[in-house]
């Protein structure tokens, strides 16, 4: 695996796929628990919040060598979990998501702290909007667990648009209209790497089925003021 080759797409673009990053065996056994879990919870079958906790094998995952191969040569060997999702999109479950970059983040209690703003609570932990500075030394890797093709919802993303910090609605009708978008298409067992400041959007599935995707976040800092973050 070239991690350099992936670090330039990443720093250039805003993302970068790494086809193949797990093994079918990895893949296999993470579909496996997290149906365990489904089947014995009441968690809606297409979302899973705070999912290590839920599944801990995810855990595992974020820990063991492949994940980590990826996320040290861009955050250090010091970057940590912050936070942990899991989607899916089915026939029940077949949602489309407008043009938005990721700028809220998990935080273990509310305090107020100058930059830092939109307080809200989902599934019972507090979110916050940090400032952009934070949010660009982050790094998202989204495992694939199944293939993702054109036909089912996948990602789209604007290359380049993670470069100027937390845009208006009015920027990013721009940037939609300057830059064309790039449709994330990826193989079962992919990677794929953004920064959460990257423009990007999706469809709903033309033809649904399972397009199940963990989403980790990470970070390699402490956070200001007395805040913590989640580490979910």
């Amino acid at each position: 695996m070239n991690t350099d080759v992936f670090a330039n797409q990443l720093t250039d673009q805003g993302f970068a796929i790494v086809p193949a990053a797990l093994p079918p065996s990895i893949v296999e056994d993470v579909i496996e628990k997290i149906r365990i879990h489904l089947e014995g919870s009441e968690s809606p079958g297409y979302a899973i919040r705070r999912l290590v906790q839920s599944v801990p094998r995810i855990r595992q995952v974020s820990e063991g060598e492949t994940v980590r191969s990826l996320v040290e040569p861009i955050l250090g060997s010091g970057a940590f979990l912050v936070r942990s999702l899991f989607f899916d999109k089915t026939p029940n479950a077949n949602w489309k998501v407008a043009w938005h970059q990721d700028l809220m983040i998990a935080v273990r209690e509310k305090i107020e702290v100058a930059g830092f703003s939109s307080w809200s609570v989902k599934d019972g932990v507090q979110h916050v909007q940090p400032p952009a500075s934070i949010l660009e030394r982050m790094l998202t890797v989204r495992l694939h667990l199944d293939v993702c093709d054109a036909a089912n919802g996948p990602l789209q993303v604007i290359p380049g648009s993670h470069k100027s910090g937390r845009l208006t609605a009015r920027q990013i009708s721009e940037w939609r209209r300057q830059r064309p978008p790039v449709t994330c298409t990826a193989p079962r067992g992919a990677a794929m790497l953004m920064r959460p400041l990257l423009l990007h959007a999706s469809s709903a599935a033309v033809v649904p089925m399972h397009r199940r995707v963990v989403h980790l976040e990470f970070a390699a800092e402490s956070l200001p003021g007395g805040l913590n973050w989640f580490q979910d």
